[in-house]
C-alpha cells in the first residue's frame, strides 16, 4: 500500500467511485484535494464556477441527468453556507450528491475559529448524512458509505467535511471498491393485487415523480402504463419521466395543471402513485386527496419506506426502487376492458386541449414563444427555475421523456442556468434551453462566465416584467392593490449578456422571436458559448389563464 496524502487518498476514491466532472469553487481549506486533482486532471474534469449557488446547483443537475452523484467542493463558512440551496434542492428533489466541504484543522474544532461551521448541526435536516472524517486512513471508508447513501433508497444527498490537516497528512490503506446501488424490490404478492385492483376499478390514473429513475425504468413504466391502458400524470416538475407525445401522458399535476385533470384525479377510483412523495405543491396544499386517507383506493410506491403512510394511508404500499418496480410492472400480464380505452382516450384528449397557447396581453406573445421552442427543439433539455413564468413552460412544451426536464421542486430560483451548464457538458450535441425570469436571472446569472469558459453552448430565454412576478400574484390576491417590495429595475440584459462573452438580443414583438431563435441557437451552437434573448412581456401577464387586474378584482370582490 503507498503512503499517500489524504487529499490524494480521497482523489483516488472519486476516480474508483466513477466520478468523471467534479463542480468546485476552490478554497485554501482544501488545497490538498485540489492538488491531488491537478495530478488526476486527466481522469477528472474540474468545472469551477462563480458562486457556490452554480458548483451546488450543477451538481445537484448532474446527479439529476446521471442517477450517480454530483459531486461538489466548496470551501468551509460562506462557501457552505452558499451551497446549502443545491443542497436543499437535491434533498426535496431526491437527488444524489455528495458535497465534500472544507473545514478548520483538527486541532481548532469547537472554538469556533476563522469560518469554522458545525456541519451536523448546519445540514442534519435536510442532507442524508453528514460525516467528517478525522483520520486520512478512513477516507475510503467514509466516502465509499458516502456513495452508497447517496444512491440507495431515496436518492439525496450527503456532506463529508473535511478538515485542512487531514488532508494535508499521509497515510498507508487499502483503497475500497467501487460502490453499489442498494434498492428495495417488489413482492409478488403485491404485484399480483396491484393488477389485481387495476382489473377492478373503472376509473384509475397512474402518477408518476421523485427520483431514482433511470431512461430504461423509464420505459419498462411507459410499457407498463401502455400494456395497462393507464393515463399517465407527471408529479410536479417531473414531465419527463414519460415522453409527453406519448398516447398515454395525460397532463402534470401542481402549479398550472388544469382545471379538467384536477376534476379527473378527484373523480378516479383507483390511484397508483409510483415514486412521489405526493408533496404540498403536487396535491395542491394536500387538497387534491383526502388526508391521511384517500377517497380513492390507493396504490403508493416509493423507494424509501419511510415516506409510504407518512402523509396518505394506502391501500397497498410498496417499497420498491424505481427500475426494480418498473421492470417487474412491464412483465404484468393485464386483463383488459373495454372502458379502459376510453378513459385513457378522454384524458389523452384533455391534456391536448391544454397545451395551446390562448391570446395574451401585449406585443409580445410568451406563450406562442414557448410553443415556438416547442416546435423547434422538441428533444432539448429544458431548465427553469422558480417563478410564475415557469407556468408556461410547464403547461405548453411537451418534455420528450427522460431528463429533458431540469426544474427544481424545491422552488429555488436561480436554478436554471447553472443547470443547463451541467447539461451541456454532459450532452455537448443536445439543444439546451434555459427559461428565467428576470428575478430568477439574476439570482445566478454570473454563471454565464462559467459558461463561456468551458464552452457550454446555452441558450437562455429571459422573461423580463419588471418585477418578482409570483410574489406580486400572491401580493394580489391577498393583499389587493398594497403592491410594495415586488418592482424590480433591471439592467440591460443583452449587454449583460456580451460582457460575459455571449450573444443577447432583445425581443419586443412575436413576429421577431423566430428569426433570433435561430440566430441564439447558431451562435450557441457554432461559437460554444451562450446565447441570451430577453423578452419583455406585458406585466399584466401574470398566468395563461388571468391578469394582475383580474386576480386583483377577484379578491376585492371577495373581501366585500
Amino acid at each position: 500500500m503507498p503512503t499517500r496524502s489524504g487529499g490524494q487518498i480521497l482523489v483516488d476514491a472519486l476516480k474508483i467511485h466513477g466520478v468523471e466532472t467534479v463542480f468546485a469553487l476552490p478554497g485554501e481549506s482544501f488545497l490538498a484535494a485540489i492538488d491531488a486533482l491537478y495530478d488526476a486532471r486527466n481522469a477528472i474534469k474540474v468545472v469551477v464556477s462563480r458562486q457556490e449557488v452554480g458548483a451546488a446547483t450543477m451538481a445537484e443537475a448532474y446527479g439529476k441527468l446521471t442517477g450517480r452523484p454530483g459531486i461538489c467542493f466548496v470551501t468551509r463558512g460562506p462557501g457552505a453556507s452558499h451551497a446549502a440551496i443545491g443542497v436543499h434542492t437535491a434533498s426535496q428533489d431526491s437527488t444524489p450528491m455528495i458535497l465534500f466541504v472544507g473545514q478548520v484543522a483538527g486541532h481548532m474544532l469547537g472554538r469556533e475559529a476563522w469560518q469554522e461551521v458545525d456541519y451536523q448541526r448546519m445540514f442534519g435536516g435536510m442532507a442524508k448524512w453528514v460525516v467528517e472524517i478525522d483520520r486520512p486512513e478512513r477516507i475510503p471508508e467514509l466516502v465509499s458509505r458516502a456513495f452508497h447513501v447517496a444512491v440507495s433508497g431515496r436518492p439525496g444527498p450527503v456532506i463529508v467535511s473535511l478538515p485542512e490537516d487531514m488532508l494535508a497528512r499521509v497515510a498507508s490503506v487499502a483503497d475500497a471498491e467501487a460502490y453499489k446501488r442498494a434498492a428495495a424490490h417488489p413482492g409478488t404478492d403485491d404485484l399480483e393485487r396491484l393488477a389485481a385492483m387495476i382489473a377492478e376499478a373503472e376509473r384509475p390514473v397512474m402518477m408518476v415523480g421523485g427520483g431514482g429513475w433511470s431512461a430504461e425504468a423509464c420505459r419498462d413504466l411507459c410499457a407498463f402504463a401502455q400494456a395497462f391502458d393507464l393515463p399517465v400524470v407527471s408529479g410536479f416538475r417531473r414531465q419527463d419521466i414519460i415522453d409527453n407525445r406519448h398516447p398515454n401522458y395525460a397532463g402534470h399535476a401542481g402549479l398550472g395543471s388544469s382545471v379538467a385533470l384536477v376534476k379527473r384525479l378527484r373523480e378516479s377510483d383507483l390511484i397508483i402513485a409510483v415514486g412521489l412523495r405526493l408533496g404540498e405543491t403536487t396535491t395542491g396544499g394536500y387538497t387534491l386527496f383526502d388526508v391521511p386517507r384517500p377517497s380513492q383506493r390507493f396504490v403508493h410506491v416509493h423507494a424509501d419506506a419511510g415516506e409510504l403512510g407518512r402523509v396518505y394511508q394506502s391501500d397497498l404500499p410498496i417499497n420498491a426502487g424505481m427500475p426494480e418496480f418498473a421492470a417487474a410492472a412491464a412483465r404484468l400480464q393485464p386483463q383488459r376492458k373495454p372502458s379502459a380505452k376510453a378513459w385513457r382516450e378522454a384524458a389523452r384528449a384533455d391534456y391536448l386541449a391544454e397545451i395551446t397557447p390562448g391570446a395574451m396581453l401585449g406585443s409580445l406573445d410568451y406563450g406562442a414563444v414557448v410553443a415556438h421552442v416547442r416546435a423547434e427543439v422538441p428533444d432539448a433539455i429544458i431548465t427553469n427555475g422558480a417563478g410564475n413564468y415557469a407556468i408556461w413552460v410547464h403547461r405548453f412544451f411537451q418534455y420528450s421523456g427522460f431528463r429533458s426536464q431540469l426544474a427544481p421542486t424545491s422552488g429555488a430560483m436561480g436554478y436554471g442556468v447553472p443547470a443547463a451548464i451541467a447539461a451541456k457538458l454532459l450532452h455537448p450535441d443536445r439543444p439546451v434551453v434555459c427559461f428565467a425570469g428576470d428575478g430568477c436571472f439574476l439570482m445566478t446569472g454570473h454563471e454565464l462566465a462559467t459558461a463561456t469558459q468551458y464552452g457550454a453552448g446555452i441558450v437562455v430565454l429571459v422573461v423580463n416584467n419588471g418585477m418578482y412576478g409570483s410574489i406580486r400574484a400572491h401580493q394580489e390576491k391577498e393583499y389587493p392593490g398594497r403592491v410594495y417590495a415586488t418592482d424590480l429595475f433591471n439592467p440591460d440584459f443583452t449587454a449583460l449578456a456580451k460582457a460575459y462573452g455571449g450573444h443577447g438580443e432583445l425581443v419586443l414583438r412575436t413576429e421577431e422571436f423566430a428569426d433570433a431563435f435561430a440566430r441564439a441557437r447558431a451562435f450557441a451552437d457554432t461559437q460554444r458559448r451562450p446565447a441570451l434573448i430577453e423578452l419583455r412581456i406585458d406585466p399584466e401577464a401574470i398566468t395563461p389563464n388571468a391578469t394582475l387586474t383580474q386576480l386583483r378584482e377577484r379578491a376585492l370582490a371577495a373581501k366585500r
